[in-house]
């Protein structure tokens, strides 16, 4: 199993990826479905790992 904060940083790279090709063929952020799944995967990486950092306070 990846190391989750390293599974972020490539999900993220991911997102830039998308979010790139989405600006370079001129179609809004905001219409690309792609980019949003992504996006929210992004998100719930995230907030597990601010979940986990709480917990072991």
């Amino acid at each position: 199993m990846l190391d989750p904060l390293k599974l972020l940083e490539e999900e993220r790279r991911n997102l830039n990826v998308i979010g790139q090709r989405s600006l370079e063929q001129s179609i809004p952020l905001f219409n690309n479905e792609q980019l949003q799944v992504q996006s929210r995967l992004v998100d719930e990486l995230l907030m597990q790992l601010y979940r986990e950092k709480r917990s072991r306070k």
